[in-house]
């Protein structure tokens, strides 16, 4: 019985050992290396959109808790500096923002009509980071309507009312809402938008009982650090299970499956041997490098926000026309990198200062500065545009007596001009004086920074042919 026993222990660890050789056998360091680089870059953006998920829908204690899939979540407030949880806050268009599964049924968003005069959009964005629709005052009007997201493949009969059927790529996909707030006695009008926009499944539309749910989820511990180790193919490997790869990618996926991804035995680092295991690393490690190393070689492109995020269509193009690239993947994962979620070109662009005219970082403590708008040179957008100070240590909204934090288009009757037309605003910590305090983006005794939003930015802004002004700094 023992030499029986002592028989079948020792074929269960041939037949690992034979499996572990067959694994090992079929790499080599070198092609570890590249499929592991190719997988970090192509995986990166859905890493960091798990990220959001799982603090979004699945974490009760984040601290950034949404609710479940196919809830809606709204706030509807006037950020100030006492805000300290994120960091460069938009204090335009407060957000509602929710996660759908659309894998049992259709999701039916449904909006109210829009008073013209006030920008809102709903991003719709994929487990790939595409921005794969908008529904709002730039893309479908002002009007109310009923917009069905189904999955590539749903085929069922469309209801009566839906104003148009939308295909995502994804089973769950990821919806930010922006309402344009002209100020604080505004709030009670958002809020009254917010509650009217209505997120139900089909069935829910339709006045049945949603579809039971026949999916069994996966959904790993997020562990923060992990998105920029191997130890990120993890959550890139729980991804794959919502998605279905395009034909043209069927043989990127066939390479990172001899990694484990997307197979039944998931990612494990120690089921390679040492070798393989540092070839890994070193592939993860050389695929953050060339972002990186991107992120450089293009800082100083004032375009480049217009350039790294949109439809899956626009970032191909976009690589290859800018770039020369043959994929998109390093720009995709770029702009998860900078700023995930970024809106598309023709929805906003964010010009940032950063420094003066002469290079030199923003400092309140050592200079007043001003921004000068030549006559008619005002940003032209389609809906409207407005600046917004930060302060430079905190990242956060800049205290003053005035409780000003941005100076908006929305505003514009009170700007003052000059007498040949233009149009300066002063960047200081101090009042300029009674007269021109509507001109006066007040700035914190030390270092800021501000970003510009440019709502509906016209061609001249994405060609490059409008270029914002420079801050000039004085003594």
């Amino acid at each position: 019985m023992v030499h029986t026993s002592r028989f079948f222990l020792f074929l269960i660890l041939g037949i690992l050992l034979f499996t572990q050789c067959q694994k090992n056998r079929e790499l080599n360091p070198s092609e570890a290396r590249e499929i592991a680089k190719k997988a970090f870059i192509y995986g990166f953006p859905m890493v960091m959109n798990y990220k959001a998920l799982y603090a979004n829908t699945i974490d009760k204690n984040s601290g950034d808790y949404k609710g479940e899939f196919n809830e809606k979540s709204c706030e509807a407030r006037l950020f100030s500096p006492q805000d300290k949880a994120i960091v460069t806050p938009n204090s335009d268009t407060p957000y509602c923002m929710f996660w759908s599964d659309i894998r049992n049924e259709p999701l039916v968003l449904s909006v109210p009509e829009v008073d013209p005069d006030r920008y809102y959009s709903f991003q719709l964005i994929d487990l790939y980071t595409h921005n794969f629709f908008y529904i709002g005052s730039l893309t479908t009007g002002h009007k109310a309507g009923n917009y069905l997201i189904a999955n590539q493949d749903w085929e069922g009969e469309i209801p009566k009312g839906i104003t148009q059927v939308v295909r995502c790529e994804t089973g769950l996909f990821f919806t930010i809402i922006r309402t344009q707030l002209f100020d604080a006695n505004d709030l009670d009008n958002v809020k009254k938008l917010q509650n009217d926009y209505q997120v139900q499944t089909l069935n829910e539309y339709l006045g049945k009982a949603a579809v039971e749910n026949k999916f069994q989820n996966v959904f790993p511990e997020w562990v923060e650090g992990d998105q920029f180790t191997e130890a990120s193919f993890r959550y890139f490997d729980a991804i794959v299970q919502f998605i279905e790869p395009i034909e043209k990618e069927d043989s990127l996926f066939a390479e990172f499956a001899k990694l484990g991804i997307g197979t039944k035995q998931g990612f494990e680092l120690t089921s390679f041997n040492p070798e393989i295991q540092e070839a890994i690393k070193k592939g993860v490690s050389e695929g953050f490098e060339e972002m990186n190393a991107f992120i450089k070689s293009q800082s100083s492109d004032p375009l480049g926000s217009s350039k790294i995020f949109g439809t899956r269509e626009f970032l191909e193009k976009s690589a290859k026309e800018n770039y020369g690239f043959d994929d998109f993947y390093l720009l995709r994962a770029v702009g998860a990198f900078l700023g995930i979620y970024g809106n598309s070109a023709q929805e906003a662009t964010y010009p940032m200062y950063l420094t003066d005219h002469l290079g030199e970082s923003l400092d309140a403590s050592k200079h007043k500065y001003t921004l000068t708008f030549e006559p008619g040179q005002l940003p032209p957008v389609q809906s409207f545009w407005s600046l917004t100070m930060y302060d430079g240590k905190t990242q956060l909204l800049v205290d003053n007596p005035l409780n000003k934090y941005l100076i908006s288009s929305t505003h514009a009757n009170s700007f003052v001009k000059n007498q040949d037309g233009s149009i300066t605003f002063y960047i200081q910590d101090e009042s300029p004086g009674k007269a021109l305090e509507s001109n006066w983006l007040p700035a914190p005794s030390g270092p800021f920074y501000a970003v510009m939003r440019l709502y509906g930015p016209k061609e001249e802004v994405l060609q490059g042919k409008w270029v914002n002004p420079k801050m000039i700094a004085n003594n």
